[in-house]
């Protein structure tokens, strides 16, 4: 790592090879060029990744469609500071989305920048400020029915897939607080949660 630990979280090289490994993007990953941190060009992958199960990778430092790797410099890398990045996206979602930043170096020595985005925790992550390619009141979402992009939910399943996966969080979380659950009804919800 060329940073200090101090200021990124810490993530393995092999953790990052684990990342680089497939070459290609998923529900869950997305690989950005090489470039300085904007908020306007990192929004909109950042909201639809809180929208997704487990929410996402952003590796930065790899060609778009090629997955060249190509890495980044200190210069940029230090573009990417965790507490300005959230307080940026803090304009465009609602509710809040949290990211945790990583700067790990891959096996032949070049640096990346990692932004590990976390799923919402009880209702999805909506759009609340105009941007580019963002619209005010939109949800953006990485569908599985298609070829993995960040865009605007635009069909039946992904509205249906997002409002199960509310639901299923907004369950675990008043049980968590104390709310009770029929212990017949725990089992069955608990299996289906695990199929989520």
């Amino acid at each position: 790592m060329i940073l200090a630990d101090r200021l990124y979280a810490c993530m393995q090289t092999s953790e990052l090879e684990e990342l680089l490994e497939g070459q290609t993007e998923t529900q869950s990953l997305e690989f950005k060029g090489s470039c300085a941190w904007e908020a306007r060009t990192f929004a909109k992958d950042i909201l639809a990744m809180a929208n997704v199960r487990d929410g996402g990778w952003i590796v930065v430092g790899v060609e778009d469609g090629t997955y060249k790797r190509q890495g980044l410099s200190e210069v940029q890398i230090r573009t990417f500071d965790q507490e300005t990045m959230q307080d940026q996206m803090a304009e465009y979602a609602d509710p809040f989305v949290s990211i945790q930043v990583f700067t790990p170096d891959d096996k032949e020595g070049r640096h990346y920048v990692v932004i590990k985005v976390r799923p919402f925790d009880d209702v999805p992550v909506i759009c609340k400020k105009d941007g580019l390619d963002l619209q005010q009141g939109a949800v953006y979402y990485r569908g599985k029915s298609r070829r993995p992009e960040s865009a605007r939910i635009r069909n039946s399943y992904d509205v249906r897939d997002l409002i199960e996966l509310a639901t299923v969080r907004m369950m675990r979380r008043k049980t968590e607080i104390g709310f009770t659950v029929i212990p017949s009804d725990k089992q069955k919800l608990d299996s289906e949660l695990q199929g989520l």
